[in-house]
């Protein structure tokens, strides 16, 4: 699998989280990093050391702490992908898992805007992150966490009033055919922040979850033990996003 270059990586990482109003859709990388602080050659002030003229602090990065994981792969047909996460640090994002390898939808990814239901394919962009959840009990996580319960499915009828949403089944109708939570698959998992606005028939059921050996319907899937390092790691203070596609 072919990755990035690092410079242009780190270009796609910064646009990933700086997308206007933090919308699913990813914008326009910037150029690159900001700017170093520009230091003026005009004379000191009256009463102003040169010593506190350099201790002077440069630009506040509006990134600092933020998580970020990118999930890349080499082409559109491809159902495997890198999964890497990063923080922000010091002006620049350093890596803290990965890269691991990670199963994506059945027929790869969808281009920028064409996920459609049923397809076999992963939403690109970037997204935040919904709750957690599982058929396990709450492993230590930092997000809100809803244990599955054999009457628990996600509606993904586009017909249905609550299209693209946890149902309790005993509460509401979860559509024709609905996706059953209590499987394996989800023994743990969060939800990807994809199309939040229930459009119905742009997909719907987006998860970061357990790989059970195959490629997927559209979600994205580790090791359990590496899934595992991810949800506990991820922080909602840390504003966390996912960014999905093709390198």
């Amino acid at each position: 699998m072919t990755l990035m270059p690092r410079v242009r990586l780190a270009a796609l990482l910064t646009g990933a989280l700086l997308a206007a109003g933090c919308t699913a859709g990813a914008g326009p990388a910037p150029a690159g990093p900001p700017p170093a602080p520009h230091i003026s050659a005009a004379p000191l002030a009256a009463g102003t050391s040169a010593a506190a003229t350099a201790a002077a602090p440069g630009p506040a990065d509006p990134l600092a702490g933020r998580q970020l994981v990118t999930v890349t792969a080499s082409s559109y047909g491809a159902t495997y992908a890198a999964l890497i996460a990063y923080q922000r640090s010091g002006g620049r994002w350093r890596q803290v898992f990965g890269p691991w390898t990670a199963r994506i939808g059945r027929n790869g990814f969808a281009p920028p805007g064409l996920k459609r239901e049923g397809d076999g394919r992963t939403p690109s962009g970037s997204f935040r992150f919904g709750f957690f959840f599982g058929v396990q009990p709450d492993p230590g996580v930092r997000f809100r966490y809803r244990q599955a319960q054999p009457y628990d499915y996600w509606d993904d009828d586009p017909a249905s009033p609550l299209y693209n949403e946890w149902v309790d089944q005993r509460r509401a109708s979860p559509g024709l055919n609905p996706e059953p939570m209590d499987v394996s698959g989800y023994d743990y998992g969060a939800v990807i922040g994809y199309n939040t606005a229930r459009t119905p028939g742009l997909g719907s059921a987006i998860f970061l979850h357990v790989n059970i050996g195959i490629a997927t319907a559209g979600c994205v899937t580790l090791p359990k033990r590496e899934l595992l390092k991810v949800l506990r790691w991820l922080d909602p203070a840390r504003a966390p996003r996912i960014r999905m596609g093709v390198s």
